[in-house]
């Protein structure tokens, strides 16, 4: 009984291992053919994103806008990236960035220190602004449309020389409605901590209802409104901390 125990580990190791090595080639051949589907146009500013994180985690703000400004003009050269969900994205975090750096501004030091932390948290309102305009405008030019509704509105950017790249926009496209709702909570919860700076307490409870009526899993949104109304904040379970709700 004894050696035929022991085999079932190793065995067992053995699935473990094969599995792991087609789940590599799988992923691998997956993400190369779906790299290869990007419109070529984008992809020196998909590689640049790439560099977002580390530049926000080493709190280097001035990279980060930079970056964000370098992106966004790649995406405004080509008119059918211009009005994107992509320029929302990169205004709501141009927004994160000025909010905390005057959130923070006796305790995070950055190139833009000398403008002023009221100058700061104005040019986060106006991003999250923009970024809210931005998203709501997408919203209604590509919501409730199917994938022909969406392929008519978006042919004439992929003329010649790029319509092998029409069918993965399409579904990024797709995807991006889906995401819209939760991306556009986060905006609002900036916009909301703009107003909560100004000390305009309605209009902040207003953007904080909104970003949870538009997602209801906006922890911070609700934590920032219970601060509002004097309610006990509320607390991540442990199943929510180990298996968070994609953002």
């Amino acid at each position: 009984m004894t050696p035929a125990a022991g085999k079932f580990p190793r065995a067992l190791i053995y699935v473990m291992m094969a599995l792991v090595i087609i789940t590599m080639v799988l992923a691998r051949f997956h993400y190369r053919r779906e790299n290869r589907a990007v419109d070529p146009r984008i992809v020196p500013a998909r590689k640049l994103y790439e560099g977002y994180n580390a530049l926000a985690a080493a709190n280097d703000y001035a990279g980060v806008i930079n970056l964000l400004d370098t992106i966004e003009h790649i995406y405004r050269q080509i008119p059918h990236y211009a009005g994107s969900f992509e320029i929302c994205v990169l205004e709501n975090n141009r927004a994160a960035v000025y909010l905390t750096l005057g959130l923070s501004y006796d305790s995070l030091s950055s190139p833009f220190h000398f403008m002023g932390q009221d100058s700061l948290m104005a040019l986060g309102e106006s991003a999250a602004r923009k970024s809210i305009s931005g998203y709501e405008e997408w919203q209604k030019r590509y919501e409730g449309k199917d994938e022909r509704a969406i392929r008519q509105a978006v042919q004439s950017g992929f003329g010649t020389g790029f319509e092998p790249y029409l069918d993965n926009r399409i579904g990024e496209i797709t995807k991006a409605i889906e995401e819209t709702p939760r991306r556009l909570s986060v905006s609002y919860t900036n916009l909301g901590l703009a107003y909560r700076y100004r000390e305009d307490y309605q209009e902040a409870a207003s953007c904080y209802q909104q970003a949870i009526d538009l997602w209801e899993d906006n922890l911070t949104a609700e934590n920032n409104l219970n601060i509002l109304l004097g309610r006990p904040l509320k607390k991540r379970n442990f199943l929510q901390k180990m298996f968070p709700k994609s953002k």
